[in-house]
């Protein structure tokens, strides 16, 4: 069932009449999605081998390597890349990009083009994971259907910024490889152990840190700014997440390299920001004005 559609003030076509159902597993799936779905289910088998292969230095390994694939999504991929929030020298962007593969999230055109469009279309049914579809669908099960996101969004025009660039399409061409020596190199390092519970553990952190992001900032939380969408800030997700979790300021000021916005709140991406802009790397930072800030407060 089809489902008709007006324009909005933006001129962005919203439906008005849902559309049926998408069917999550019963549907062509395409090579990427089997991909996708087989690192995930790698990933989460390893982490349940972690309690009968475990070591005390390979849980470690699995802890930093979240934390340091988890700032690299949300440090490069995300507020560097996608929101341009600061810049960097070329020879410290790419590092930081490269590092992100390891979380097992893509390769940074696909990344940097799904947040545009979420942003551009955030809560409609061209949204790439949108929360009114349902938790899980907004949490995991967008991933698995590129077809659906194709359908919904067009194709990847919005991130030709990356594509100019020779490093971002060499690793829209190698992603596999580099992961594939990677899990080589960690297993021929520490063996099983070091697969299961930093592979396995690690790799689970992170993906559930940066799905929460989609699924539960847009269901639970508070709201601090008076934004056209169901963007929430939820604290208790903010260690997790370095940081992304604050997702109602975001949505207010997409463009802030700050996403705690006050003393409080914290944002480990912000404070890696700061370190760099300290040391005259990290450049043209951006932050909210007063001014933006006056226009989306709540009226008290």
């Amino acid at each position: 069932m089809g489902s008709e559609t007006k324009e909005d003030n933006s001129g962005s076509s919203r439906n008005t009449v849902p559309k049926e159902k998408r069917a999550y597993l019963f549907r062509e799936w395409t090579q990427i999605d089997v991909m996708r779905a087989s690192a995930v289910l790698i990933v989460h088998l390893l982490c349940a081998l972690a309690p009968f292969n475990y070591k005390w230095e390979a849980l470690r390994f699995g802890f930093i390597l979240s934390v340091v694939t988890g700032l690299s999504i949300t440090f490069s991929y995300h507020r560097n890349l996608t929101h341009k929030s600061f810049k960097l020298p070329k020879w410290l962007e790419y590092p930081f990009a490269y590092s992100a593969l390891f979380a097992l999230q893509g390769h940074p055109i696909d990344w940097v083009s799904t947040h545009r469009f979420h942003h551009q279309f955030t809560d409609s049914d061209r949204d790439p994971h949108s929360p009114i579809e349902g938790f899980w669908f907004s949490h995991v099960l967008w991933i698995f259907d590129t077809n659906y996101i194709r359908e919904k969004c067009g194709g990847r025009n919005n991130v030709m910024d990356l594509k100019h660039q020779w490093f971002y399409r060499f690793l829209q061409k190698t992603t596999g490889y580099h992961i594939m020596t990677f899990w080589t190199v960690v297993y021929l390092w520490g063996g099983l152990p070091y697969l299961t519970c930093g592979v396995g553990v690690g790799g689970a952190i992170g993906y559930h840190g940066t799905w929460f992001v989609n699924s539960a900032c847009h269901i639970c939380g508070s709201r601090a700014w008076n934004t056209k969408d169901t963007s929430r800030n939820v604290w208790w997700l903010a260690p997790l997440t370095m940081g992304e979790s604050w997702h109602n300021n975001h949505h207010a000021f997409e463009a802030s390299a700050r996403h705690g916005l006050e003393w409080y709140q914290l944002d480990l991406t912000w404070y890696l920001i700061l370190f760099f802009h300290a040391l005259g790397l990290a450049t043209d930072v951006k932050l909210p004005s007063e001014a933006q800030r006056r226009k989306l407060a709540f009226v008290r």
